[in-house]
């Protein structure tokens, strides 16, 4: 049988399990994808402990995850857009990419480049579309000066390069350590922490800003004068309320032809998924930890042994 992480109540840890499940089949308009890589995002992490449940409750026992790279193993009846051996990029609505296969409708896969690796194509759906809201909600425009809090994590790597190509100066707010990756994908390092004000005052007025991180960086955005409409936030939701910002994400972009222009971008050398580490899908807890330490430059990602 095939194994599948799986949740049978909301918790730490010790609730991710990785057990033998029935094997999915693909009914009509579906595809059956071998899954050989999925990203992690802190989003699962939230929904796992509980804290969205009452927005997003879980059945469980639950299955976990959206993002996944894969061969197309078989199709459902009606299936014309891809075939049994194609590479594909993809995305679950169902809480069941971390899993060495899953049932998508067609229309949630797009052909994966051939010279995107697995890891980076299976870490592109949720930080990737996410970052494409956010950078459009804040309208980034040529010779705008945007910052970016969380600038070295999964959406915030992103959302950097994407405002870059758009022709902003980009300040990248992150740990002293991560400056050298942000000043070689064309962004101004700003160290968090004390004085970070002062450091972001000094770069010059601010035209957008984009908090992929959260506690406070929406007050800080005000307090600099950023316009409200050129605010965005995918983590701070009681500064949407307060402020009246935007909170643009994957639920906006979250589209199989978005998910191929993201990989266009990587397949021309345009645009980089970082990948932390890749854990096997047996070690799941391992892989979570790390990603809740919320330290880890870009992506971390789940592959099954036998990817």
């Amino acid at each position: 049988m095939p194994k599948a992480v799986r949740l049978h109540e909301y918790g730490g840890l010790e609730v991710l399990k990785t057990e033998d499940v029935p094997q999915p089949v693909a009914a009509a308009g579906q595809v059956l994808v071998r899954v050989k890589a999925a990203g992690i995002n802190p989003g699962e992490a939230s929904i796992r402990k509980g804290v969205f449940k009452d927005t997003w409750p879980s059945s469980f026992p639950s299955g976990q995850g959206s993002d996944f790279a894969g061969v197309i193993e078989a199709v459902g009846e009606g299936v014309s857009s891809t075939q049994p051996g194609a590479e594909v990029i993809g995305f679950t609505h169902d809480r069941a990419s971390q899993a060495e296969f899953v049932v998508v409708p067609q229309e949630q896969v797009t052909p994966k480049p051939a010279n995107v690796p697995w890891e980076v194509a299976g870490a592109l759906f949720v930080a990737g579309t996410t970052a494409y809201a956010a950078v459009n909600a804040v309208d980034v425009k040529q010779g705008d000066i945007v910052a970016v809090s969380g600038a070295s994590g999964g959406v915030g790597t992103i959302a950097v390069q994407l405002a870059r190509l758009r022709g902003a100066r980009v300040l990248g707010i992150a740990s002293p350590e991560r400056s050298e990756w942000l000043a070689a994908h064309g962004a101004e390092p700003v160290p968090y922490g004390d004085g970070l004000r002062e450091r972001l005052e000094a770069a010059g007025p601010i035209d957008a800003f984009i908090d992929t991180y959260g506690q406070g960086y929406v007050q800080l955005a005000v307090e600099l004068g950023v316009a409200p409409q050129r605010i965005n936030t995918i983590i701070d939701f009681g500064a949407v309320k307060q402020y009246g910002v935007k909170s643009e994400g994957n639920a906006v972009a979250g589209r199989a032809e978005v998910l191929a222009e993201l990989a266009a971008l990587i397949a021309d050398g345009k645009l980089e998924v970082p990948v932390a580490r890749v854990y096997p899908l047996s070690q799941v807890q391992e892989a979570y930890r790390e990603l809740e330490d919320r330290h880890t430059l870009g992506k971390i990602v789940l592959m099954p042994e036998e990817a």
